[in-house]
């Protein structure tokens, strides 16, 4: 959390991150023996045939999202169905449609199976889902990237792959420890409603960071977290951290923290600055 690597072991709360994502409180639904009315502005936990987020004014649940879960159960046969979705952009991930259709020069074939990410999905039960292999090359592809300027084989992908999704799983394990923070006000936990990524859109954290001789990040996201019915924004940046742990996956250091766009924002990053100097 904060500028730190993710291996940080500071704490701002008794809740760990862990016990925030992985064991709700007795009054949670899921802990309930009989279907019971979910606490307020928790929509992940809503039963089935309830009225849907979006109409309740809650974050709509991304199309595209729903979709992704045929690829995870049987992704040949999602794969032979043809994209069956409209061509815009998905307002969750400011992405269009996954595309897993081979690109017309593509030197090999590659995996349209998708991972079931651990991070909540805000107005749903389920997770975010991870992109393909297929889907991460077109996505490149869609940037400007030329596979023929680079030496690229199918295992350099399936590393690709692997590494993203740790980046990602290792973003929302931070983002845990400062909404521990706030587990008596949203006992459910947090899920994460939508994101973007700002590469080119330095903070003003990471300016400051260069003007000081140390390096800028290679990657910027926002994450818009739900806090039982509050949206929250983190900034993510993201830093180069040497050789990848091909255990984990793991290379990037990642510097977490909730934007500075509101007075509770504040006072959670004063509370924590306060703790490191202090502890």
């Amino acid at each position: 959390m904060g500028a730190t690597a993710s291996n940080t072991t500071v704490q701002p709360s008794k809740l760990t991150a862990a016990q925030h994502a992985a064991t709700p409180p007795p009054g949670c639904p899921m802990q309930d023996s009989q279907p019971a009315s979910p606490p307020s502005g928790c929509p992940m936990h809503q039963a089935a045939g309830s009225t849907p987020p979006e109409q309740n004014g809650g974050p709509p649940v991304p199309a595209h999202q729903e979709r992704a879960y045929e690829f995870v159960e049987c992704p040949m046969k999602a794969a032979a169905g043809g994209d069956k979705m409209p061509h815009d952009i998905d307002p969750a991930n400011m992405m269009p449609p996954p595309n897993q259709t081979p690109a017309q020069d593509q030197p090999f074939p590659l995996p349209v199976n998708r991972e079931v990410s651990t991070i909540p999905r805000a107005g749903s039960d389920k997770q975010w889902v991870y992109p393909s292999e297929q889907m991460f090359w077109n996505a490149m592809l869609r940037k400007g990237w030329r596979w023929k300027e680079d030496d690229l084989g199918p295992q350099d992908m399936t590393n690709i792959i692997k590494i993203h999704n740790q980046n990602n799983e290792q973003a929302w394990q931070e983002i845990l420890k400062w909404e521990a923070l706030h587990a008596e006000e949203c006992p459910c936990g947090p899920s994460l409603a939508r994101f973007g990524g700002k590469a080119k859109e330095f903070s003003p954290r990471a300016k400051i960071r260069s003007w000081m001789g140390y390096e800028l990040p290679f990657d910027r996201h926002d994450w818009i977290v739900n806090r039982c019915g509050k949206e929250v924004r983190y900034v993510i940046d993201y830093y180069d951290g040497g050789e990848v742990d091909k255990q984990t996956y793991q290379f990037t250091i990642l510097d977490v923290r909730p934007a500075l766009d509101s007075l509770g924002a504040v006072w959670d990053r004063t509370k924590v600055a306060w703790w490191r100097w202090t502890s």
